[in-house]
């Protein structure tokens, strides 16, 4: 059982970020903010996907006047990620934001950043402070000779106490790196000096295949340790993947329960049929689903059902055919052209059965 540290509790909209609430699967958009239906479709998906909370990147004033539009026909809390122009920040508040991602340090200064806050305040809009070893101060970067996890945290501290001293206090804490154990090393010792909520990632993680080894080893060691409030898994693609994969981290180490988590062998010379097709067909099909649910695809005898017979519903594929299994029970025989409508079939009936 993994223990979690206690952090404080924070609101973001209505979610709780922090203490003793779940840890928040966020993710963010893609598209060109200022193109309303674009970014509102994607929203959209990232909302059905399970994300409760989507930031979008506001580089430019028509992007910020354009966040009320968003947030007046959105579900989940809306996060506006601010960069350099303190001016774009104060927009984005006013037009409803839940949320804003700021540098503190490329602000601009410290009159401007207080501004931010004042205004952050009065609204009651929530700031993670986003420190990232590619944004660091000149000094802090010369003091520790580059990027280094002394480096990361030394500006979060010395953000977190203007922030105190301001009497703002409704924030979250990231310190990213692409590099995961400089990462690994800012977060446990960010962990170590602070109470306050931490937002956990591998930024610029990469594609697909390596952004998921990147983000699965770095966000998976320190939620291991107890560490973390928020992820995002960073991914150069369409971040509905995120999603899906910041759940399977969760899942995997048995933090949240959501989703359909599927067995399927890694195919050999004892494979009776296409396997590979076969689950990513299956897995397209079932995507969707935000039940838990253990669903077994094997490509032979040896691997199933017995030693996938912990699997809610799964299935055994044969030369001819395969077998239908729950909890390691058979149900019937299936002809090899129905395997995989027949096993979704089954899904839907066991979950239908779970939830009544």
């Amino acid at each position: 059982m993994i223990k979690r540290k206690k952090t404080k509790k924070i609101k973001v909209g209505e979610i709780t970020v922090g203490g003793d609430a779940p840890i928040r699967v966020q993710s963010m958009t893609n598209t060109y903010t200022s193109d309303v239906a674009s970014t509102l479709d994607q929203i959209r998906r990232l909302e059905d996907a399970g994300c409760e909370l989507i930031r979008v990147a506001v580089p430019d004033r028509l992007s910020a006047l354009s966040l009320g539009k968003l947030k007046s026909k959105m579900k989940a809390p809306l996060i506006a990620d601010i960069h350099f122009d303190y001016r774009l920040a104060l927009i984005s508040i006013k037009e409803g934001v839940d949320g804003i991602r700021i540098n503190p340090g490329n602000i601009g200064s410290k009159k401007k950043v207080e501004e931010i806050l004042r205004k952050a305040k009065e609204m009651g809009v929530a700031i993670r402070i986003g420190v990232n070893a590619g944004s660091l101060k000149k000094d802090i970067l010369k003091k520790y000779n580059g990027p280094a996890p002394e480096a990361l945290v030394e500006s979060a501290i010395e953000h977190i106490h203007f922030f105190e001293e301001n009497e703002f206090f409704n924030f979250k804490i990231s310190v990213k790196s692409s590099q995961v154990l400089t990462n690994l090393v800012a977060y446990r010792m960010l962990s170590e000096r602070c109470d306050y909520p931490l937002h956990i990632g591998v930024t610029e993680a990469g594609g697909i295949f390596s952004g998921l080894v990147k983000s699965s080893i770095g966000i998976g060691l320190l939620l291991y340790e107890g560490i973390g409030d928020t992820i995002r898994v960073s991914l150069t693609g369409d971040p509905i993947y995120e999603v899906r994969a910041a759940f399977a981290i969760l899942r995997t180490l048995k933090i949240r329960d959501r989703g359909v988590d599927i067995i399927s062998c890694p195919t050999c010379a004892r494979c009776k049929i296409d396997l590979i097709p076969l689950v990513e067909e299956i897995e397209k099909r079932i995507a969707h689903i935000e039940t838990p649910i253990t669903v077994a695809i094997m490509g032979c005898e040896v691997n199933g059902p017995g030693e996938a017979k912990e699997a809610d519903v799964g299935i055994a594929a044969g030369k001819n055919g395969g077998l239908l299994f729950s909890k390691g029970k058979i149900i019937e025989k299936i002809d090899k052209s129905h395997l995989a409508d027949r096993l979704i079939e089954e899904i839907y009936r066991f979950i239908e059965k779970k939830n009544i």
